[in-house]
């Protein structure tokens, strides 16, 4: 009898072995169909190894036939279970409709199935449902239970009524970690981080800030743009001896990569390796874009070879993908999307996305088409306002104005303002006047309140001699107490990052700054430079004027201050946040020359690295 029995499980491990190797649906009822003619199906360990399978990998739809249709009386486990599988997969709503047929049942609950459901209204931000558990909860007795209250306050709290968990959690007389944790989270989503450093810094010492605590904050000031708040927390986290886990190194690494911290971000991927901590796709595609943000695609590519093959998923792809596209280096995204079919990865709405770019920024017209028009047939992919948007920047970009003009008309979507914004900036590279000042209008009708809509629609009035409109547009814009957003540009050097913005004095050495600007100004003289004056369409007084203005653009200042404060040779890095305009982009090729010297700058949308006079870009912005 026991040779029978070791036989028979031993079977039985053989048989749930097979699960990991199917990929297709038709596989996988091979062994379920085995396992139901072995008997093996009243076994409650074979049927939680069946289900557990097909709801952690792409069968949930499966798991829930068998379930409904093939078994009689399932216990309170078993719900439990679906339902928690269910609240995790790509249709958290399956797992609240499955609850319903709980309750027709009368199955049996108990606490642990209230988290589960809080954790599917998390994932939906469904407000309503979360209040109808909480009543079910209450009613059968469950409300004091911690584990029930914390998902609630969970809940609440990514659903963005603050108030609701914040009442909750006032009202537990001793909240553990991680009812502290929740409600911090809560006022992070929100963007109230004032309230939320609070909270965090009143958690009682006793309770042990650990590593969710550390990124819930870090995270928070990442989302809500403070990407210098977020690099200080997690420097103190470090010197609070928690150790940062992979979510808090991808939170702070999306905080190097939005200020270009590029040194600060190689020190997290040094501490990463030394700490041993293995890259996975969501570090994977936290350091890859943080190396392409930076600058150094070198880096980026150097982590993406370095990640094994199992590892590289769509998103890891798609993340280089995105890099090469903000480099400009179309030829070589497409190369390496080819490359990733091939392995057998599908691409996804974001991956093509990522493609479109490239091919815009590139002018891989012919390339960019027949990606857009095949994603659907050959992807699965129905293209999005964003994969429109894609396309339009490309056609505007490569002077087909009319083409681009009828796609928007042809959109099975409203326009947005993006999509707008980007023919009009078409428009005013190729001097389109009246297609642009048709736009300039809807524009400003859309967005009355960006202050760039009002100051391209007065450009291109200006650029058609119209200067009575431009100046009516900058008096609209005026009154209605819109400003224009301030050309900002930042170098990091040392670990400190410095800011300037176009015009103004601030900085602490800005007048050895201006100094080293006026004699850069002079070789650059000296070497035939003579100033863009296009992009400044403004009516000033004469050239003289503008010429003085075009001068102090944030970029050349941050420039000559990288000149002064690093050695001969080293590359200098800077980011801003508008486009670059073209005589900055004619001053950094010279300065690059002159000086020999790498200039890596990242504007508002792309990359431009000079080298020995020349732009990657090849004069395509």
């Amino acid at each position: 009898m026991s040779l029978t029995l070791t036989s028979s499980s031993l079977a039985l491990e053989q048989t749930l072995s097979c699960l990991h190797k199917c990929s297709k649906e038709v596989e996988l009822k091979q062994v379920h169909a085995h396992m139901l003619k072995s008997g093996f199906f009243h076994d409650p360990y074979a049927i939680t190894k069946f289900l557990s399978f097909c709801l952690s990998s792409t069968f949930s739809s499966y798991a829930q036939d068998v379930f409904l249709n093939d078994l009689d009386r399932p216990d309170t486990f078993l719900w439990n279970l679906m339902i928690k599988g269910l609240s995790s997969s790509d249709q958290p709503e399956t797992s609240l409709l499955l609850y319903h047929r709980m309750l027709s049942s009368s199955a049996p609950h108990n606490p642990y199935t209230f988290p589960f459901l809080l954790k599917a209204c998390s994932n939906l931000s469904a407000f309503q449902e979360t209040t109808q558990i909480h009543a079910h909860l209450t009613k059968l007795g469950y409300a004091n239970d911690v584990y029930s209250v914390n998902s609630l306050i969970n809940s609440y709290a990514v659903t963005g009524h603050f108030n609701h968990a914040r009442l909750l959690f006032d009202r537990i007389q001793e909240p553990d970690l991680v009812s502290w944790n929740s409600v911090i989270k809560g006022y992070a989503k929100a963007g109230e981080m004032d309230t939320a450093l609070t909270l965090f810094r009143t958690i009682p010492q006793e309770k042990k800030k650990n590593a969710i605590s550390w990124t819930t904050i870090i995270s928070g000031y990442v989302q809500a743009g403070m990407n210098k708040e977020a690099l200080q927390l997690f420097h103190e986290m470090q010197n609070s001896n928690v150790p940062p886990d992979k979510v808090s190194l991808a939170s702070a690494l999306s905080a190097c990569a939005q200020l270009g911290a590029l040194e600060q971000g190689r020190w997290i991927h040094s501490y990463a390796d030394k700490a041993r901590i293995s890259i996975d796709s969501v570090l994977a595609c936290a350091l890859i874009d943080m190396y392409a943000k930076c600058g150094d695609m070198e880096e980026a590519l150097g982590v993406f070879k370095d990640v094994k093959k199992k590892t590289k998923s769509v998103q890891v792809w798609t993340a280089l993908i995105s890099g090469y596209a903000y480099h400009g280096l179309g030829g070589e995204a497409i190369r390496r999307f080819t490359e990733m079919q091939k392995t057998g990865v599908k691409p996804n709405g974001i991956t093509l996305t990522a493609v479109l770019t490239a091919c815009s920024y590139t002018g891989l017209v012919e390339e960019g088409k027949s990606v857009f028009y095949t994603m659907e047939r050959d992807y699965n992919v129905k293209p999005t306002i964003e994969h429109y948007g894609c396309m339009v920047d490309l056609l505007g970009r490569a002077g087909l104005l009319d083409e681009a003009n009828r796609l928007v008309q042809k959109m099975p979507m409203k326009a947005n303002a993006v999509i707008w914004g980007s023919l009009l900036k078409a428009c005013q590279i190729h001097r389109n006047i009246e297609l642009g000042e048709r736009i300039g209008e809807i524009l400003i009708g859309m967005d009355p309140n960006h202050g760039g809509r009002y100051v391209h629609t007065a450009n291109i009035h200006a650029m058609g001699g119209k200067w009575d409109k431009a100046a009516e547009t900058r008096r609209l814009m005026k009154n209605k107490g819109v400003v224009k957003v301030p050309g900002c540009s930042t170098i990091s050097l040392e670990g400190t990052t410095h800011e300037f913005v176009a015009g103004d004095g601030s900085h602490a050495e800005i007048e050895i700054i201006r100094s080293k600007w006026r004699t850069v100004r002079r070789r650059l003289e000296e070497n035939g430079y003579v100033p863009e004056l296009e992009d400044l369409l403004l009516d000033l007084a004469d050239d003289e004027e503008r010429e003085a203005i075009v001068h102090q653009h944030s970029e050349k200042l941050a420039v000559a201050y990288g000149l002064m404060k690093t050695k001969p040779g080293t590359t200098i890095r800077v980011m801003k946040n508008l486009r670059v305009c073209k005589d900055c982009h004619k001053v950094m090729k010279l300065v690059s020359k002159i000086y020999k010297r790498d200039i890596v700058m990242r504007d508002r949308t792309r990359f431009h690295r000079f080298r020995d006079g020349k732009c990657t870009c090849g004069d395509y912005w």
